[in-house]
This record gives structure tokens, sequence and C-alpha cells, in this order.
């Protein structure tokens, strides 16, 4: 196609816009602007049409457009058919590529997202499903024993848009990457899913500034904004005035044209750079040129139209468009408004054509045939070019002020036909339907856009022919969307205030109006059920539905105690529903009550055999509290209903691991990402199991790999952190720590194990500045006072090795009085003595520490469970001890971190010791060397 070739649609706008006239002032101001440099201060990049309905904003937005084309701008319209921000890329992606300016990788990105985002809208609407789930990090698990939750190495998600409501994200975001993640490939589609704003926004914004290149301005336009604003407000906003998305091209020009003002919430600081443009009812001269360009001269005719029309643009131009030859043709001023948009149309079949078309809210050639009688079925063409019917998005659709009088009249003139029309389209969409179904299951249709608006539309006539027979269907069908597709609710409910509103029926407008309403609140979906459930007449098997449906959208917000009473009611009212098995379960699951969560999972595979979900998730209860074998049993009956069930194969490979069946898990986990090559989970949990074996190079290759994948994967670059720091790579250890911060993901233990890096690479003041964050982020998380003594303890080490005594005894004893019994207390404690003391004085305190049963996990502190024992016998100069618990240190693949943590302890216990002789010294630093040589051999660039 030539670039500059323009569609059917496009050559009716230009040639519209050819006989436009008026509006001289805002045609001149525009066309100066476009005549400017774009990098002049005077151009001006934002504008801003506003009026009421009929004052010709959308016939003057498509004169400037017409214009911009004409001087050589790059255009793009858009309506209100974009409902939501990548809708709306998409479509300016859509007109861009029919001008020869695709876009390409946004194309291939936005690709990406709509068949990821109907697999995670899948994921959501049955039961779900959360994945395998990296085994916790000990620092975690003590948290967890500790009852605290929360605590994670993911980084926050922006709003799911249209199927989650923001409130149910910031209270599980974690748990929802989980469920979604588990249908997904890696952990960029996650991210693609949850925040596609915040990953496609980039893209477009850089590929749009290729376009802007290739012409001196690249102009787009949103008209019917008062119905896309909300949506578009704050995306716009920030493309145009912040670096949030990359840099814009300057030759961008952002026209805006609807009925109200800009959100001042939204556009406050930015006002100074909106050109204003308020369009007003034509002026007296305005209507009259307007008029003569219409061969209209005649002064009783021209004053008739003047008069009827008010000025209105809209009406104007109707009253004009049969160009009547005498003020009597005009009529009298107490005709109907329909009477005066239709005048001049003398053929009775063309002018009850218009009437009947007008009853569809947008009307293609298919839907026009049937709504018109046969003697018009041939006039569509003609009904596209009246001046109040206009094209949007490949569909025609009347001025809202024209279809309402016209709708007014035919309710009023006769209910009968008016009913009877309604029946015919509903009728329709019926069939239409049926066609478009192709023997696919309910779920599967109500997925497809094209089966929803023909169901919906279905509703709507059906309610405006008969709202008390069709209400309760009409309401059924927000239950049934809600089921299959939570985004949809929105679209039904509008469905159902119209159908009332164009119906004249309070009750089914009331219906609608409510249903808004609770969407829009806090509880959203949730809400709206609880809407739908009050109706009266409700079956039984539909109030189980509700419960259940009401269930899930309370499990996603974590109200647990109200997911469970709804699907305990659901239960009550269905004991065989084993969907609502599996989502009590889920909830069971969720608050890590396991016991209850596997009979329930149980329960439904015994109802349900073949249920996927219930086998899945009962292996992952499983899992969870230990139980591996049993865990594995319900994997493999999962993946003998679907083998290509990924999560199970990963979870699969955990529970071998756990088992010690590690080269098994190896193969298995890489089974999993050859069925899908970008699965960065797969390879993070190859990474944890090669860990486990002590094969510390493969595993940090594995995390590489992960990361290669998904650079934003914070729990594999935390992951890689912790396997670097085992394997004595300390500078890597501290940059990839660093990295999960910088993705926004800091915990307690994040900043502790950085600490300790940066600690044995010599670095104490940035591990001293860790350990005031570490503390910082418990106070924000509030984690059990056991953990604050912890941090507080390894502080007070770092003081103490600055020689600031007295802070690191302030901060001893702020620990013992927290958790006196901690062994990193006790043991900093101890060192604390001797370095006021001398060795004798503390020996009862080290005696208790080299007898003490050691419990601490492995790996966050220094203070580990080798470290302790050694340093206590050598602070006793227990040189048998220490040499035995040196030697069951040293046995085959100790990882170079427990090493180094025992050398470092020494060294402590050293600088504390100046007083010592000649054999302890000897004593002391032969410990040393072992460790100093085994250390080097383990890794030998870390010294």
């Amino acid at each position: 196609m030539d670039r500059r070739r323009l569609s059917r649609q496009e050559l009716i706008r230009a040639r519209r816009g050819d006989e436009f006239v008026g509006r001289e002032g805002e045609l001149a101001a525009f066309r100066a602007n476009l005549a400017r440099d774009p990098a002049d201060p005077e151009f001006r990049f934002l504008h801003h049409l506003h009026g009421q309905g009929g004052v010709g904003k959308t016939s003057l937005v498509q004169r400037f457009e017409q214009m911009a084309r004409e001087l050589g701008a790059l255009t793009v319209y858009a309506d209100e058919s974009v409902h939501g921000v990548p809708e709306a890329m998409a479509e300016i992606s859509a007109r861009l590529g029919r001008q020869g300016h695709p876009l390409k990788s946004f194309d291939k990105l936005l690709a990406t997202y709509r068949e990821r985002r109907q697999e995670a809208e899948a994921a959501l609407a049955g039961p779900d499903e959360p994945g395998g789930e990296a085994p916790p990090s000990p620092g975690s698990m003590l948290i967890a024993r500790a009852g605290v939750t929360g605590i994670g190495l993911i980084p926050g998600v922006g709003p799911f848009a249209g199927a989650v409501d923001t409130t149910q994200l910031a209270r599980g975001t974690d748990r929802l990457r989980g469920r979604i993640g588990a249908r997904l490939r890696n952990h960029d589609e996650v991210q693609l899913v949850l925040s596609p704003v915040e990953v496609l926004t980039p893209v477009f914004v850089r590929e749009l500034g290729d376009a802007a290149d290739a012409v001196p301005v690249l102009a787009l336009f949103f008209d019917t904004y008062e119905a896309t604003g909300p949506l578009l407000d704050t995306w716009l906003r920030d493309i145009l005035f912040s670096d949030r998305y990359g840099p814009l091209a300057p030759n961008v020009m952002v026209v805006l044209a609807g009925r109200d003002e800009l959100d001042r919430r939204c556009w406050a600081d930015h006002l100074e750079h909106v050109t204003d443009v308020p369009v007003d009812a034509f002026t007296e001269a305005e209507a009259r040129q307007y008029l003569a360009a219409k061969d209209i001269t005649d002064p009783d005719t021209v004053d008739a139209i003047l008069r009827l029309s008010g000025g209105l643009p809209v009406l104007v131009s109707t009253l004009a468009g049969s160009r009547p030859g005498a003020a009597e043709a005009v009529g009298d001023p107490s005709d109907t408004a329909v009477e005066r948009f239709l005048k001049w149309e003398t053929d009775p079949v063309r002018r009850e054509a218009a009437l009947a078309a007008a009853l569809p809210c947008d009307v293609d050639e298919d839907v026009y045939r049937e709504v018109v009688d046969a003697e018009a079925a041939d006039h569509f063409g003609w009904l596209c070019g009246l001046p109040f019917v206009s094209e949007r998005g490949g569909r025609w659709r009347y001025h809202e002020v024209v279809r309402t009088a016209m709708l007014r009249l035919q309710r009023r003139r006769s209910p009968r036909a008016w009913a009877e029309r309604h029946d015919r389209l509903a009728e329709a969409a019926r069939r239409w339907q049926a066609e478009c179904a192709g023997g696919r299951d309910a779920g599967a249709c109500r997925q497809d856009a094209r089966w929803r608006a023909l169901r919906l539309g279905e509703i709507y006539h059906g309610l405006c022919a008969d709202p008390r027979e069709i209400l309760p269907e009409a309401l059924s069908e927000v239950t049934a969307v809600a089921q299959y597709e939570p985004p949809a609710v929105r679209l039904a409910a509008e469905t159902v205030r119209k159908a009332g509103e164009d119906a004249d029926a309070p009750e089914v407008r009331d219906w609608g109006a409510r249903l808004l309403a609770a969407l829009d609140g806090p509880d959203g979906l949730a809400q709206a059920l609880t809407v739908v459930l009050a109706r009266p007449g409700l079956d039984v098997p539909e109030q189980a539905l509700i419960h259940r449906l009401r269930g899930r959208e309370h499990r996603k917000a974590e109200s647990w105690p109200q997911a469970l009473a709804d699907f305990d009611r659901c239960l009550e009212m269905a004991p065989d529903d084993a969907r609502a098995w599996v989502g009590r379960g889920l909830t069971y699951r969720y608050m890590r009550d396991f016991e209850p969560a596997v009979r329930d999972f149980t329960r439904a595979l015994e109802l349900d055999p073949r249920s996927v979900s219930a086998a899945f998730h009962l292996g992952e209860a499983n899992r969870l509290m230990g139980r591996y074998e049993e865990a594995l049993t319900s994997f493999d009956r999962t993946l003998d209903l679907d083998p290509r069930h990924a999560p199970a194969h990963g979870s699969r490979a955990v529970c071998m691991r756990h088992l010690g069946r590690c080269e098994e898990a190896l193969v298995v986990l890489e089974h999993a990402i050859e069925l899908h090559p970008d699965y960065a989970w797969a390879m993070a949990e190859r990474g944890m199991t090669y860990r486990a074996m002590g094969r510390y190079e493969e595993a940090l290759a594995e995390f590489d790999r992960a990361l290669a994948v998904n650079p934003a994967y914070a729990w594999a670059a935390g992951a890689r952190g912790r396997g670097a720091l085992l394997a004595g790579r300390l500078a890597e250890a501290v940059s990839d720590f660093g990295r999960v911060v910088d993705l926004g993901t800091p915990s307690p233990w994040l900043f502790a194990r950085r600490a300790k890096a940066q600690q044995l690479r010599g670095a104490e003041a940035e591990a001293l500045a860790d350990y005031d964050r570490a503390l910082a982020e418990a106070d924000r998380t509030a984690v059990p006072e056991v953990l604050r003594a912890v941090f507080l303890a390894a502080r007070a080490g770092c003081l103490r090795r600055a020689g600031w005594l007295d802070a690191a005894r302030e901060a001893v004893e702020a620990a013992s009085a927290l958790a006196p019994d901690e062994l990193p207390v006790r043991y900093e404690s101890a060192l604390l003595a001797t370095a006021a003391s001398g060795v004798r004085a503390s020996a009862p305190a080290w005696e208790a520490l080299r007898d003490a049963q050691i419990g601490l996990p492995d790996g966050d502190l220094l203070t580990g469970p080798a470290v302790v024992p050694i340093v206590s016998c050598c602070a006793l100069a227990d040189w048998a001890g220490a040499q035995t618990s040196l030697a069951g240190l040293l046995g085959d693949g100790t990882p170079w971190e427990r090493m180094a943590e025992v050398e470092f302890g020494l060294r402590d216990l050293a600088a504390l010791w100046p007083d010592r002789d000649a054999t302890t010294t000897g004593r002391l630093e032969a410990v040393r060397r072992v460790l100093l040589h085994r250390m080097a051999e383990a890794a030998p660039t870390s010294l």
C-alpha cells in the first residue's frame, strides 16, 4: 500500500472537511502553529477543544487533521472506540502502519501481550495456579516461623488493567504475580501482563519518535475525549511532560476534543502548556456563512433554520442537508426535533430506515439490513452519508443528540413497533453468536471479543423490547461474564444501564447504575457480585455460583475470612462443585493452613478426577509442608492430565531436589525449559539445584541464563548473589544484591547479606550502612523483635571493629533487651567482654557459647553455626576442640563462604587479644593458615 494512501473512512472525512465552513479563527491559529518549528518556544504541542454535544467538535478536529495532512504532517485520529491505554497505542500503531510508518517492535510486543493476556485472564477466571514457588531462604524461613509474611524478592507491579482492581493488587501483588506466572513463559511476560502500560509504552514512544523523524509534525487527535480521558489522562500527561517512558520527539503534537474541561487533578501543573479551544454554537455570522456555502440564501429560509437550530452546528447541518428552497419547507417551530432532522427527506422508505437504524447503538450493513424494511435494504450507503452519522472503528454511529431524539420518538409513536424491531435485532444477534461460537464452549466464547459484543447486543435489544422479562437474564449474564471474563463485567453493566436509559426503563437503568457504582468502589467486582446476589428470585445454583465467584475475588484481595465464608456458603448449596473445593483449598493454602487445603483439593479430585488444578494444587500444598513424596505423586497425576504443564514439571523438580535427587531435578527442569524456552523461573531453579549440589559455578551460570531472559527478575538476582557469596565472588555478590535493591524489592535479610559480603571484602563502612538499612527495613515491615536483635548485634560488630566501643555496647545492650538468648547477641557480647576485660574474664561466656546448641540458619550473618564453636574453642585455648570442629567444617564441598566466616571470626578474636603469648599466637595462625589455604583452593581470586 502506498504510504499516503487513505482508507475509505479517511476519504469520507476529507470530503466533509472540504465542505467545512466557519471557525476561521480556530483554523487560522491551528494553521499558524503547524507552520512553526517544533523547537520554537511558541509552538503549541497540546490543544484541547471542548464544548457541549452538537457544537461541531468532531467536525473541527477532523478539519484540523485534514489541514495537518495537507501541510505534510503524519496524523492519527482516534475516538472513544479505544477503551484503554494499550488499545490506544494499538490504534495509533495500526493507523501509522497504514500510512507507511509501522511500529514494528511495538506491534510484536503488543501481539505477545494479547496472547499472554488471554492466558492470564484464563488463569484468573478459573482456579488460580501459582506455579512453582522458589524455596525460601533461611532468613525468610526464620521470619515465616515467627509469623511474618510478605517477605520476598519480587518487584512490585502496576494495575492489571481491566481484570483486577488496584485495591486487590495492593493487597496481594506477590500472590497475584505467582498465580499468573504459572500460566506464562517467564517473568518478563508476567510483568507485561500485570503492567502492560509500563512495558509497552517505552517501546511505543521510541518508535513513535522514529516515525516523527520522517515528517515535520506527527499529530495525534483524540476525539470524544470525555469518554476516553479518564483512561488516557495520566498516560498522556506522563508521555508529554515526564521522562517516565523515555524522551518524546519534540514534533509530536496532541489534540484532544471532548465535552468537558480537562481534569485539573491530572493536568493542573501543566495547564500553561495547553492551548484551550472552547467550541460554542455557531454565531449568526458563522451559521449564515455555512448556509451560504450550501447555496441556502433565501432570507426567510435562513431565518427559519437559525430559529429552529439555535445555532447548534449539528442541527444547522441537518436542516440544511436537503437545501430547502423556501421558508415554508423548513417547517413550523413546533415540529419535533426528529422531524427537523429528516424534514427534507421526502422518500418515506428512507425516512423510516433512518429512524429504524437509530435503534442499535452502532450499525454496520448487516445490522442495517436486519432492522430496516426490505424496501430500504440497499440504502446503507445513503445512510452513511447523512450529516449526523459518522464512522467509528469500522461501524457507523448517530450523533447522540439525534439518536436520543429518534429513540424517544419511536417509543412514543408505536411501542409495539419499537419492541418488534428490537426483538428482530436480538434474534439476529443470537444467530450471529451461534455462527461465531463454532462449537466452542461457553468459556471460550466469552473470551472472544466478537462473541461478547454480539451477546451484549442481544441483551441490550432484549431489554429494550421487554425490560421486565429480560432483566433477570441480563443480570445473570453479569454473573456469567464474571465467571469467564472478569474484565468484561463493566461492559455488561454499562449495557444494562444504557438499555434502561434508551428504553426509559427506570428499574433497568437503576440496576446498571448500581452495578457500575459497585465496580468503581474499593471492592470492585466482589461488590458488584453482592449487588447481583441481592436480586429477588435468584435460584439456588446461581446463588452458589455467585458465592464461589465472590469468594475468588475476596481471595485475590487476601480477605481470607470473607473468602472462606463465601466458599462455605457455596458448598452448602452445591456440595459437588469441584471448583468451589479448589477455590477454598487455595484460600487455605495462601493462608499457609495446608492441612485443610489438602483435604479440599483431595475432595475436588474425588468429584472431578480430571481436574488439573486440583491435582496440581494438592501437590503444591504437600510440597510446602515438606511432604515431597506425596507431592510427587500429585505432580505426576497433573502431568498425566496435562503433559505440558510447566509449573508441575518445575515443582516436581523442586521436590526431587529436596529428596536429594538433584541430577533428576536438573533433567526435569531442562524439560520445562524445552517446553517454554524463555522459562526464567526454571532456569533459576536449576541454579538452586546446582547450588544445593555445591556446583557453584554452574549455579551462577544458570542464574545468569535466567537473568539474560529477564533482566528484571529480582528473585534470580538475589539467588545469584547468594550463590556468588558461597563461591567467594564477593564483588559480584555485592552487585547482585544491589541489583535487587534497584529493582525495588528490598528486605531486611537482603541488606544483611550484602553487609556480610561487604565485611568479607573489608568494606566495614559500607557494611555498617547496610545493617542500618536492614534495621530500617525491619521497622518498616514490622519484623519480630528477634530479628531486630540479630541485626543490632551485627551492627555492633561493625562499630566495635571501627573502634567505637561505647556505641557497640549500646547496640548490644539494645539487642539483649530484645532477645538475650539469641546466639549472635551472645557472641557479640562475648567479643565485647573480651575487648574490655581480656580473654580470661570472658571465659564463662565463651564456655557457654562453645557448648551451645547451634540452630541459626547458615549464610545470613557472619555468626554462623561453624564460627561460634571454633572461635569459642580458640578463645578458651581448647585447641583439640578447635581442631575437631575445624575437621568437621572442612569436608568435601564446603563452600568458600563457610570457611571465610570462620577465618573472619579468628581475625576478630586475634584483634581483641593483643597480650596473647607466642604459643597462642602460633596456634591461632595455624588454624587460620589451614582455612586460608582451603579458601584459596575454593576461590583463588577471592583473597
